[in-house]
């Protein structure tokens, strides 16, 4: 986003002040406004008092930013349905730049609210979230604060899709959310059950929410299926497109990454996944192999590493409709 942008806000924000208050507005709205207004400026003042980290808040650019998009983000600032939703994943979670971008998806009408956290890790928060016309979305705000994805390189050097790599760490974020957002594009043009991708601002993916609007849809590792074989079949299926037409290998293929979505696996985390000319892409793909025989051999079905990888590199495929595959 652009210092023009800013501007642009003040204005907005200054003309929104100096508009007049409808005249039927009763004493008690009036007191609810003034309530909510001297909340957000404690919790501002509880930001900048504790923690040196949001002393940027303090700036007039950035405190009427947040003020704008505060009511949005209730659910991510401690009103959700999860005991660990608090100041700690504030704190965590939503620096300036993230905001920033939160901001800028906002205003695009990709997100409107941020309702509550439905998942953790060591390189992403996902929220469940709704967009302006009232889709349910997932929001993947992936951390800018540690040093995760530098032991991740390995995914993103020798992707032609991503040369002149600079190393600084934020810029390892950015590159790491983009393709995400692109291999999951690149996925979905072939029909894989994947979630939808909806949008992407520095290190926020927008995407299809899986699950219910209560909780996501649990991960295949921590459900029992009724008919493993078809899982397994359904799976083999997928890395054989994806090798064979999206030129794509997932790269972590484990039921830690797998949702079991309406009966169907539903794959997911797809950012370390890299295109077929890549280096390590042939390792990666007997290493994801290896991982579905794993599970499919503890879930009582028979199948040998040998199997399994003449299936992903032998299966006919040819009922696909070969999509025009742009070079990503």
């Amino acid at each position: 986003m652009h210092h023009d942008d800013w501007d642009e806000l003040g204005s907005r924000q200054k003309k929104k002040r100096r508009s007049k208050r409808p005249s039927h507005r009763n004493k008690e709205a009036e007191l609810d406004d003034e309530f909510q207004r001297d909340e957000e400026t404690k919790f501002l003042k509880g930001l900048t008092d504790k923690n040196r980290q949001f002393d940027w808040m303090k700036e007039d650019r950035y405190n009427r930013m947040f003020r704008d998009i505060e009511s949005n983000l209730q659910g991510a600032l401690g009103t959700g349905s999860y005991d660990w939703v608090d100041r700690r994943v504030f704190d965590q979670v939503f620096d300036r730049l993230t905001l920033m971008a939160l901001y800028k998806l906002m205003k695009s009408g990709i997100i409107d609210t941020l309702d509550f956290p439905v998942a953790r890790g060591k390189e992403a928060h996902v929220f469940h979230g709704t967009s302006l016309d009232g889709q349910t979305v997932a929001v993947k705000i992936f951390h800018t604060s540690n040093a995760v994805f530098k032991n991740l390189i390995q995914y993103i050097e020798g992707d032609p899709r991503f040369t002149g790599l600079r190393r600084k760490h934020r810029d390892l974020v950015e590159v790491w959310v983009r393709k995400e957002f692109r291999n999951l594009n690149r996925l979905s043009r072939w029909g894989l059950n994947v979630p939808k991708a909806l949008g992407v601002h520095k290190n926020v993916l927008v995407m299809e929410y899986i699950g219910t609007p209560e909780a996501p849809s649990p991960k295949l590792r921590e459900v029992s299926v009724d008919d493993a074989n078809f899982v397994v079949e359904d799976l083999l299926k997928f890395l054989a497109v994806s090798w064979q037409r999206a030129r794509l290998v997932h790269g972590d293929f484990s039921p830690y990454n797998i949702l079991w979505h309406e009966g169907r696996a539903c794959v997911i985390d797809v950012g370390q996944g890299v295109v077929d000319s890549h280096p390590k892409a042939q390792e990666f793909l007997v290493r994801d192999v290896t991982r579905l025989v794993e599970w499919a051999n503890k879930n009582g079905v028979e199948l040998t590493l040998a199997e399994a990888m003449f299936d992903v590199l032998n299966m006919d495929v040819s009922e696909l409709e070969q999509m025009p595959l742009e070079e990503d």
